[in-house]
């Protein structure tokens, strides 16, 4: 991808979880900027703010531990924030100031839950890599998904194949911005669970015409 983007153009990283889960879901939250939080969706939060409120810097031997660090890529144009990032002592890493040796890069993405792995998620964890190899200048070639509630790790390899599926939702998601355009919603079982079901309105891509939707809900 030859072009990049200037700093005001960047999406949000964590957007393209909601943007894998569905479209329409993605463009109501980050190009309408519309919001409705349901129990699920505050776990969440709240999971992942304890993650970021925690020491910012820890030193364990060969291992050390940064939280809630911020990352960016022009050439993606996103930033966020990943949950924790693992540098591991090695004899082929990179070079960290203030620090000696040299030293391997591992993102890990916090989620609640026990062991639900998604494509989102792996979606969302190889996005954090790409960053971090575009600040640091090397090469990242696994990360780990961590679950809140069994505590266990879920290792993701960050393939062509994964790293092309991040690049494209990520142009995709540029041009739907660009366009100020919202996505016509596919109805489906996630539905259920979508907190932004009620601004959605998935009853009207049913076949029924808008006027009759208005009419049976006024007759509720």
């Amino acid at each position: 991808m030859d072009e990049t983007y200037a700093e005001e153009e960047y999406l949000q990283l964590s957007g393209i979880q909601h943007f894998a889960f569905c479209r329409r879901q993605w463009a109501l939250i980050h190009i309408e900027q519309q919001w409705v939080e349901n129990p699920l969706t505050a776990d969440g939060r709240i999971f992942h703010d304890r993650a970021h409120d925690e020491k910012q810097t820890e030193m364990r031997g060969d291992l050390l531990t940064v939280r809630g660090l911020r990352i960016k890529s022009a050439e993606l144009g996103i930033s966020g924030i990943c949950d924790v990032v693992e540098f591991r002592a090695s004899e082929s890493g990179i070079h960290l100031q203030g620090y000696e040796g040299l030293w391997d890069v591992v993102p890990i993405e916090y989620k609640r839950g026990n062991c639900d792995f998604s494509r989102a998620d792996s979606l969302q964890l190889c996005a954090e890599a790409i960053c971090l190899e575009e600040m640091l200048c090397c090469k990242i070639l696994f990360g780990y998904l961590f679950w809140g509630e069994s505590h266990r790790r879920e290792k993701v390899v960050f393939d062509e194949p994964l790293r092309k599926a991040v690049r494209e939702s990520f142009a995709e998601m540029h041009q739907y911005l660009k366009r100020g355009c919202t996505p016509k919603v596919k109805t489906g079982k996630w539905c259920a669970k979508c907190s932004m079901k009620d601004i959605c309105l998935p009853e009207l891509t049913k076949t029924q015409s808008v006027k009759t939707y208005i009419r049976e809900r006024l007759a509720e």
